[in-house]
């Protein structure tokens, strides 16, 4: 169809049949098009569609053929080419997004027509009939266009024309539901205000609910897919607010119906949304109190007629109303203008009714599961809401009921939990859910370190009844609930270190029972402090109970040294966890004021015999490497007038600060472990430190003088910031300035050349051991060289005999020259040697006595008790006889 000339017959005037000539041509334009519009001729069909408009403000014929055409733009969009989605696509999107300016005519059925034409969009029907040489864009082509042309936000701006227009402003409103399902569209409708003009619209007279429907749906969507910050922000007025609570309140007091009960936990989700924002006008609505109200009026009776007669089902929507009411509590008490309104709403009293242990027979409300979820909910509302509250607390002996709640926890009735909630994770068939938030509940109140509290849970034996359910968790462990048991330990010690800190006689009730839960935690192997469970918090939390709960009681103390206590926290410092360090050399300088430290610190020994002296060095080393001190490849000082300063002193200049500020050098000492290092090492006594290396006595002298070299440090910041402030100090001032800053600087020339000798000392200590082992192992070499030299003599006596006879020789002359050149009278030869041995080893302990007589050894055969016990003397076989009769020789008669 040749629309340029359908165009040029609109754009004619003056002629008596024009209208009706025009109205021919769109009918044809439909007529021949009634399969879908091509995109190549889209922005003509637009641009006729267009000029129909603007003639039925005068020409209400005109409204028919507008209303066929935008009947037509529902149906998918036709192309020739592939290309043609992209080529056509800037036309397709300004023609779209007329669609929206098109709802300015004041005309129901057409405004309806476009918005059924959007809604179409989502839910395309295929053409009837396939034309020749077309095919179909693809389903999401319009949507794409859609958001291109800004047509959500065309739509949204048309809101405003259809205040009194039910039925159209329905029409939008799912339009508008559909469009939302997009991020591009939410964020046109955000800037077009669409949150705040459909919120204030909520609670129009509509008796098919439709409105509120939609309108809470398309809320969610922008809350969901576009600025959280900015929805929040538009919907933080008065009018919103007033229209939410009049919505809410309508919908939990006379709402019957599932979908009623679902809509109006909408409605509170977004509101506790809104209660976010602490510039919501909450309290000036009166929204806040009806919320309290609704919240408890379950557990508190109150004479209000909004809830006379009121009661909870225990639906699975009323259950999640409960849950959401106790949540919007823990927001709205944020803001303190909200306390007076919880005081009088009784909220402590209300979720206190669930601190108790459940009592048998008792007929609930709630199933076993949504009581539970709600106790545990209830408890962890109380831990936020308390803490703001705290003479109501006291008004209902709230330590007294926790305390009593815990009590049943460590007990063993037998209780199955669910555990089927957030709250109830790791709880399941045992009672640890309930200990946790009854735990967290006691954490959050003495840590207001409100001594009204704290001393009133002392008093109650709260500190007995920790130790007794953190030794019980002990024996209660298992890998199943690892994680849960872990976080109550490690808040029943940081409860006890909240109790203790300032309060001697809690200290001494910790006494040695709670000292040995401390050694047990420490003695917790390494490698778990990364396993993530929470052994990282737990051990911190043990530091803390040492610095609040041991040190100041001199029992305490000395029963923790007693039980090696010291050895542990070294053991600790030893894995070298920069996490740890600081809190642990806190602790070591708190324990030296202690006489009875210093031995045990001394005594420590870890890897490869390590003392704690050297392990304090090296961790000095390792802090000044990541600080970025300068030092050479010995640790020698590099700068003698700033000895200690770090790079990010270096790079950060001096600037005049005043009195009460710390500068830099101040904070250093705060912001780093070496002022710990230095004041443990001088409790200890620099000069009889044991197990140091000359690397470490090299850093000794630099950790000796920190004092000294910080003190010149901030005098010298004190010279700058006087010079920066053009200040000129009195000459006498000034020379007293000069002498500090020059006595710093000597004292920095004094350690280096102490440095200095003992590098140059350990360097000749290095050479004389270095020549000991070079002559040991010349000794060795020599020692080696003759081994060898005697293995080949004996290789070739046994391989050449006459070799052999010439040693043979040789060791017979030295046997002989050995002997006396005399020989004695009266003396026995006997000889060492056995005749016809060729060989020139000795011959071993064998000796031949001729002088022995015969009948004394029984023959060459005899086996006697002497014989059993010696070799035999001339050969032959031992031989046993009966026995051996010794006979006395006659004397020779005497000659005369």
């Amino acid at each position: 169809m040749d629309l340029n000339r359908v165009i040029k017959l609109f754009e004619e005037t003056g002629k008596d049949d024009l209208e009706q000539r025009q109205l021919k041509s769109v009918k044809k334009l439909v007529q021949c098009y009634q399969n879908g519009f091509p995109l190549r001729d889209l922005a003509q069909i637009f641009k006729i569609l267009n000029l129909c408009a603007e003639k039925i403000k005068t020409q209400p014929h005109f409204i028919e053929p507008a209303y066929n055409i935008i009947k037509l733009c529902g149906l998918p969009f036709l192309k020739k080419k592939a290309s043609d989605e992209i080529t056509y696509a800037e036309d397709t999107a300004n023609s779209i997004g007329l669609l929206g300016d098109l709802m300015k005519i004041q005309n129901s059925e057409l405004r309806i027509q476009i918005c059924k034409c959007v809604i179409d969009f989502y839910h395309a029907e295929p053409p009837k009939k396939h034309i020749t040489g077309y095919q179909q864009a693809s389903s999401s082509y319009k949507i794409k266009m859609a958001e291109v042309g800004e047509l959500a936000k065309t739509m949204i701006q048309s809101l405003e024309l259809l205040e009194n227009q039910l039925v159209e402003k329905l029409w939008v409103l799912k339009a508008l539901q559909h469009l939302s399902t997009s991020e591009v569209n939410c964020t046109l409708m955000v800037k077009a205000q669409a949150a705040s003009g459909i919120c204030a619209h909520l609670n129009d007279p509509d008796p098919s609910g439709q409105l509120l429907f939609r309108s809470s749906e398309i809320l969610w969507n922008l809350l969901e897919k576009s600025s959280k910050e900015e929805i929040i922000q538009q919907l933080s007025n008065l009018k919103c607010l007033l229209a939410l609570k009049e919505v809410f309140k309508n919908l939990f007091i006379r709402g019957i119906s599932h979908y009623d009960r679902q809509l109006r936990n909408d409605i509170l989700v977004i509101t506790t949304i809104i209660s976010q924002n602490p510039g919501a006008p909450m309290i000036e609505s009166g929204f806040t109190r009806d919320l309290i109200l609704f919240a408890t009026f379950n557990e508190v009776k109150s004479q209000n007629p909004l809830v006379k007669g009121l009661k909870l089902s225990n639906s699975y929507e009323d259950f999640e109303l409960k849950k959401l009411l106790f949540n919007i509590i823990v927001i709205l008490c944020k803001d303190l203008s909200t306390i007076q309104l919880l005081i009088d709403g009784k909220v402590i009293l209300a979720l206190f009714t669930y601190v108790k242990r459940p009592e048998k027979h008792k007929i609930l409300e709630w199933s076993a599961a949504q009581y539970e979820e709600l106790q545990l909910h209830a408890i962890a509302t109380l831990s936020s809401v308390a803490p703001f509250l705290i003479d109501e607390y006291l008004f209902y002996k709230g330590n007294d009921q926790v305390l009593e709640f815990l009590a049943w926890c460590d007990n063993e009735d037998s209780f199955f939990s669910h555990g089927n909630s957030f709250h109830g994770a790791g709880g399941r068939g045992n009672k640890f859910a309930q200990m946790r938030y009854s735990l967290r509940l006691l954490r959050a109140m003495v840590y207001l370190e409100n001594d009204t509290i704290n001393k009133d849970l002392c008093e109650n034996g709260a500190i007995q009844q920790l130790i007794g359910i953190f030794k019980n968790t002990i024996s209660k462990y298992n890998d199943k609930e690892e994680a849960i048991l872990l976080e109550i330990q490690s808040d029943i010690l940081l409860i006890l270190s909240g109790l203790c800190e300032y309060h001697i006689p809690g200290k001494e009730i910790f006494g040695t029972e709670g000292v040995d839960i401390i050694l047990h935690v420490m003695k917790t192997d390494p490698k778990k402090l990364q396993s993530g469970l929470g052994y990282n918090v737990l051990l911190y939390s043990t530091l803390d109970s040492i610095w609040c709960c041991i040190l100041g009681c001199y029992p305490s103390e000395d029963y923790f040294l007693e039980k090696e206590g010291i050895f542990l926290l070294l053991d600790l410092l030893a894995l070298n966890q920069k996490k740890f360090c600081n809190l642990i050399l806190g602790i070591m300088v708190e324990f030296c004021d202690n006489p009875k430290t210093a031995a045990h610190v001394n005594a420590w020994r870890g890897k490869k015999d390590q003392t704690a002296a050297s392990l304090l060095i090296k961790l000095w080393r390792k802090e000044e490497k990541e600080l970025g001190v300068k030092r050479d490849k010995y640790g020698k000082i590099v700068d003698t007038k700033k000895p200690l300063f770090t790079s990010f002193q270096e790079e950060q200049k001096i600037i005049p600060l005043p009195a009460n500020c710390p500068t830099i050098a101040v904070m250093d000492v705060a912001e780093n472990i070496r002022a710990k290092i230095y004041a443990v090492l001088g409790k200890l006594d620099f000069e009889n430190l044991p197990g140091l290396s000359a690397e470490d006595f090299v850093t000794l002298c630099i950790i000796h003088r920190y004092l000294d070299f910080k003190i010149g440090e901030i005098w010298n910041e004190i010279y700058e910031e006087i010079k920066l402030e053009k200040l000129r100090p009195v000459t006498t001032d000034k020379k007293i300035l000069e002498s500090i800053t020059a006595a710093s600087e000597n004292i920095g020339k004094m350690v280096v050349s102490l440095q200095s000798e003992m590098i140059e000392s350990q360097a000749r200590q290095d050479v004389q051991n270095e020549q000991k082992v070079y002559t040991k192992i010349q000794a060795t070499h020599k020692q080696r060289e003759l081994a060898n030299k005697s293995w080949e003599n004996f290789l070739a006596r046994t391989s050449n005999a006459k070799t052999l006879k010439k040693a043979k020789r040789l060791q017979e002359k030295a046997i002989e020259s050995s002997r006396y050149g005399e020989r004695p009278p009266n003396a026995i030869f006997h000889r060492t040697d056995i005749k016809g041995l060729n060989a020139t080893v000795p011959s071993g302990g064998v000796v031949t006595v001729e002088s022995t007589p015969a009948r004394l050894v029984g023959g060459p055969l005899a086996d006697t008790d002497i014989a059993l016990k010696k070799l035999p003397i001339r050969g032959g076989a031992l031989q046993k006889v009966k026995a051996v009769k010794t006979v006395d020789e006659p004397k020779k008669s005497d000659p005369a």
